[in-house]
C-alpha cells in the first residue's frame, strides 16, 4: 500500500540541545500506527512538526499528492493532548465553527458535523453544551473537529491518557472505527492501548526510532517464551529448583504465580510435566502466554 506521508531525517533542537535525532519513516494509507515512547521521549515534538505546528530544524515532510513548498496542513487532522474548548458552546455549534474554519460553506460545515456527531455518538447531546460533557464526550469531539474537513492524515497525541476507563473505551472504540476511512498516527505511553487498536508500531526513545513494525513483526523479532505457573504451597522452593534448569533465563515470583523466560519452551515444558507427575507437584496452572507490547519495548530499549 502506498504511503501517505514520508519523514526524512527529521530533527529538532532547542537551544542547541537536539532532541529530536533524525527520525526516517513512513505512513501507510489506511493504516493506524502508534508512536511509543516513555514521557519525554520526543512524542509530542515529533507530532507538532508532522501537524505543521513546529518548524523541523531540518529534513522533510513529504505528502504523497503535494507540490514543494505546498502547505500540508489541510491533509491533516490533529487533537492535542490537553484540547481546549469553547465550553459555552453545543456540540453542533462547535463543530460548525470548526468546519468553517477548516474552509467548508456553512451548509457543509452543517452537514458534516450532523454526520459527524452521530459517528463518534455524540448525536442526543449535540445540543448540549460542551461544558456539561464528559472527559471522554469532549475527547471524541475533538477527534471530530480533527476529522470535520476530511483530512488523509488525522494525529491524536495522548488521546487516552487522562480519561477513565469508560472514556478510554470510548475513544479506542472511535479509532477501530475511523481507521477503516483513513490513515491514523497517535502516540501514547500506554502500550495497552497500542496492542489493542493499532496495526503497525513506532518505538521513539530519546529522540531516535529504535525500532518499528507492525505488532506481529516486532513479536515475532523478539520473542521470548513465557510460563506462568501456580504451584499450591511453597512456591520457592520449586522457584529454586526450576532456576537451576540451563535452557531457563529467568525465574521470578510474582505473588502466587511463577514467571519462567526460555528459549526452549518444549524441554521445559516436559521437564515441568515430568517432575509434577513424578513428584506429585501440587501444579494448578500451566500457562504458555506470547510476548506482550510491553515487554517488546522493555527489550528494545534496554539494548
Amino acid at each position: 500500500m502506498s504511503a501517505v506521508v514520508t519523514v526524512q531525517n527529521l530533527k529538532k533542537s532547542f537551544h542547541h540541545l537536539e532532541v529530536i535525532k533524525g527520525l526516517d519513516f513512513s505512513l501507510t494509507k489506511g493504516k493506524c500506527i502508534a508512536l511509543l515512547g516513555a514521557n519525554g521521549a520526543g512524542k509530542t515534538t515529533t507530532l507538532q512538526m508532522l501537524s505543521g505546528l513546529m518548524k523541523p530544524t531540518s529534513g522533510s515532510i513529504i505528502f504523497k499528492g503535494a507540490k514543494k513548498g505546498e502547505d500540508f496542513r489541510k491533509w491533516i487532522g490533529y487533537l492535542p493532548q490537553h484540547p481546549v474548548f469553547y465550553e459555552w458552546m453545543t456540540g453542533s455549534e462547535f463543530l460548525e465553527y470548526a468546519g468553517k474554519l477548516a474552509g467548508l460553506t456553512k451548509n457543509e460545515a452543517k452537514n458534516r458535523a450532523e454526520e459527524l456527531l452521530g459517528m463518534v455518538g455524540l448525536a442526543d447531546a449535540k445540543k448540549r453544551r460542551i461544558g456539561k460533557y464528559s472527559g471522554g464526550m469532549k475527547q471524541r469531539l475533538g477527534i471530530a473537529q480533527a476529522i470535520i474537513h476530511k483530512p488523509k492524515l488525522v494525529i491524536l497525541d495522548e488521546p487516552v491518557s487522562a480519561l477513565d476507563p469508560f472514556g478510554r473505551r470510548e475513544v479506542l472504540e472511535l479509532l477501530e472505527q475511523l481507521k477503516l476511512e483513513m490513515t491514523i498516527l497517535f502516540s501514547t505511553h500506554i502500550l495497552n492501548d497500542a496492542e489493542e487498536v493499532c496495526d503497525e508500531i513506532m518505538f521513539l526513545h530519546n529522540g531516535e526510532i529504535i525500532e518499528s513494525g507492525s505488532l506481529e513483526e516486532l513479536r515475532d523479532k523478539h520473542q521470548q517464551a513465557l510460563i506462568e505457573l501456580v504451584i499450591r504451597g511453597e512456591a520457592e522452593k520449586y522457584v529454586e529448583q526450576l532456576s537451576l534448569l540451563s535452557d531457563i533465563q529467568s525465574v521470578t515470583l510474582k505473588g502466587s504465580i511463577i514467571h519462567i523466560s526460555t528459549d526452549d519452551i518444549e524441554k521445559v515444558k516436559l521437564y515441568i510435566f515430568k517432575e509434577a507427575a513424578d513428584k506429585n507437584w501440587p501444579l494448578q496452572k500451566f500457562e504458555v502466554s506470547r510476548t506482550s507490547l510491553e515487554d517488546v519495548f522493555m527489550k528494545v530499549v534496554q539494548k
